[in-house]
């Protein structure tokens, strides 16, 4: 059973990190910057909050549990972050895309809809949720392809709070991130070596699989992220007084 951890306890598992997170819950836990000065602060109750909604969309939408696969395309953003935790949170395996569609999982999560269409129709034809990026969006700018689930709406409709998930398996493949970065089990989704309570400012523009793992590190030793989108991530290399004010602004410390 996915218990919270423990004082002085590192968390191993999906569940003990979102416990961890929502330990302090009005703190900030991940912070976006993206294109064009977006900005979205996500404190850890609000974490939580998306993160139920959505796991209750999988499990009630479409009966996620372990054996499940969820292929994620996405960029790094706070929207993949969360779609990743909710997919693990009930058991799935998150399955990063390449760059053009190929094999679909069960579930296909995407903010490319069009590109995925074929995968809604015959043998073994998956779902397909559309996902808008931009933090104000109240629905999918664009035509859906019949039977898509336009995520900006779908998930506001259900509950803030965990309605049941199945228990994940730890021998089960959490993460497939293609041939060159192989795949891992629940039982190593969370790094150690976070360093406990630091404010982490990450590159969107590294590979997301790396990526999403920094993230469950951090938030396992209690800390808190800053996530630059991959544009914004060059902007600020490019201009290092603008880096140091968003440290300072921040209070990033690693």
């Amino acid at each position: 059973m996915n218990l919270p951890p423990t004082s002085g306890r590192t968390p191993t598992t999906i569940s003990q990190v979102l416990a961890r997170v929502l330990s302090d819950p009005g703190r900030p836990r991940l912070t976006w910057y993206g294109d064009g000065g977006e900005r979205v602060e996500l404190s850890g109750a609000v974490l939580q909050n998306w993160v139920s909604k959505t796991v209750n969309l999988l499990v009630e939408e479409f009966d996620a549990a372990p054996g499940t696969v969820v292929t994620l395309d996405l960029p790094a953003h706070w929207r993949s972050v969360l779609w990743s935790l909710a997919a693990w949170r009930c058991g799935a395996t998150v399955e990063l895309a390449g760059a053009s569609p190929e094999t679909a999982g069960d579930v296909v999560v995407t903010s490319r809809p069009a590109a995925w269409a074929p995968v809604l129709t015959g043998p073994g034809a998956a779902d397909l949720v559309a996902v808008a990026l931009p933090a104000l969006a109240r629905s999918f700018d664009g035509d859906l392809p019949p039977g898509a689930v336009d995520a900006a709406g779908a998930v506001m409709t259900y509950g803030d709070v965990i309605g049941w998930a199945p228990e994940t398996d730890a021998a089960a493949v959490a993460l497939d991130a293609g041939a060159t970065a192989g795949q891992v089990a629940f039982a190593d989704l969370v790094p150690d070596g976070g360093t406990p309570g630091a404010r982490v400012l990450v590159d969107g523009a590294r590979p997301l699989g790396p990526l999403l793992r920094e993230l469950l590190a951090v938030w396992a030793a209690d800390g808190s992220v800053v996530l630059a989108s991959a544009a914004t991530a060059a902007e600020l290399a490019a201009d290092p007084a603008r880096l140091e004010r968003l440290r300072e602004t921040e209070r990033i410390t690693a």
